[in-house]
């Protein structure tokens, strides 16, 4: 195999039609064009041949479009129909048994899927695409086929609550690749649209340093930042002169710190250093401060580098060599954490 891999993309969304979708129709419709519109806009911007796979499934599970290149697809407006039960463990085997069958020939090949359910499995024992009728039988079928994947395998699950995240983990999913979504609204699915986007962007950038796949597809964390990732997400350093990082040396609020550092507090200047784990709002600016030179990275791409979503998510400070995440203050008595450091813009 020569040096310039040609990195190939299979990217499948396995989607939920059963009835109780019937509200979200057009929404299901609307959220997975968008995703392919985005990977479309990716795979050319990062030069990765993507091709997409869909499935909906119910009572029974169907391939309406399979291995297609992401540049040519078509709208899923005439594809997806609600109405049925939810057939989720037939649909996850057959996706992947069915994608196994893509020659892997000449290039990089990876696989990614996202399967979204809004509801609990209750089908797939009476689905003609299940091999077993036996529920206990289909629940070891999925754990088995997700202990053997390659490791050029990832798959994701979307589900509506802490039963169907408990489900999932017990067929084997990796609870770093389930997320929950709120299914009753429009709202929900349009933010776990924005979190597959995330979790498809974290996985493009990666494929560039050469991962082929991921066990923690939804985990948000610094230990996705590194330098590669930085210089794939075309992050450029903020101009020295435009920040300071103040030493953080005693209990205290974060105007009263910046004040008594000689400074002005605006609302917004001062950034936290994240020292546990917490919820960030989506408007929250995060910064990424790279030890070794205290240079500061900043702005959207930043927030992306991060597999943050634009929607509000906890992040934990996993412990990163070299780099060391900030969050957006806009409260005045933001209590600072002793033997941290403050990053002051502007």
């Amino acid at each position: 195999m020569s040096g310039n891999q040609n990195y190939i993309n299979h990217v499948a969304l396995v989607l939920d039609a059963s009835s109780s979708m019937s509200h979200l129709n057009r929404k299901v419709v609307e959220v997975a064009d968008q995703q392919i519109a985005y990977l479309a806009r990716r795979s050319q911007e990062l030069d990765q041949e993507t091709r997409v796979t869909v499935y909906v499934f119910a009572d029974k599970v169907e391939c309406v479009i399979y291995d297609k290149d992401v540049l040519r697809m078509p709208s899923l407006k005439q594809m997806y129909r609600v109405g049925g039960m939810t057939a989720l463990l037939a649909a996850t085997l057959k996706s992947q048994r069915e994608l196994a069958q893509t020659a892997q020939l000449y290039g990089d090949h990876s696989f990614l899927t996202f399967v979204l359910t809004d509801g609990q499995e209750n089908a797939s024992h009476r689905c003609s695409d299940a091999p077993s009728s036996d529920p206990r039988e289909l629940v070891q079928a999925v754990s088995q086929l997700i202990a053997t994947q390659q490791d050029n395998w990832t798959l994701a699950v979307l589900v509506p609550d802490q039963m169907g995240k408990r489900e999932a983990m017990q067929c084997g999913f990796p609870k770093d690749n389930i997320a929950i979504w709120d299914a009753t609204s429009t709202q929900g699915l349009e933010d776990a649209g924005e979190v597959i986007k995330q979790a498809t962007e974290k996985f493009m950038v990666g494929r560039s340093q050469g991962i082929r796949g991921s066990r923690a597809v939804f985990s948000m964390g610094a230990d996705t930042v590194n330098k590669d990732t930085i210089e794939a997400a075309g992050l450029t350093p903020v101009d020295p002169a435009e920040y300071q990082l103040i030493p953080v040396a005693r209990d205290a609020e974060i105007r009263e710190w910046v004040v008594e550092s000689g400074n002005t507090y605006r609302t917004g200047c001062a950034f936290y250093q994240l020292s546990k784990s917490e919820k960030v709002q989506a408007r929250k600016q995060i910064a990424v401060l790279e030890k070794k030179t205290d240079r500061v990275y900043t702005g959207p791409e930043a927030r992306a580098l991060l597999g943050l979503p634009d929607v509000e998510v906890r992040v934990k400070p996993d412990h990163n060599d070299d780099f060391t995440i900030f969050v957006q203050s806009t409260s005045v008595n933001r209590k600072l954490v002793p033997n941290t450091r403050l990053l002051l813009m502007g």
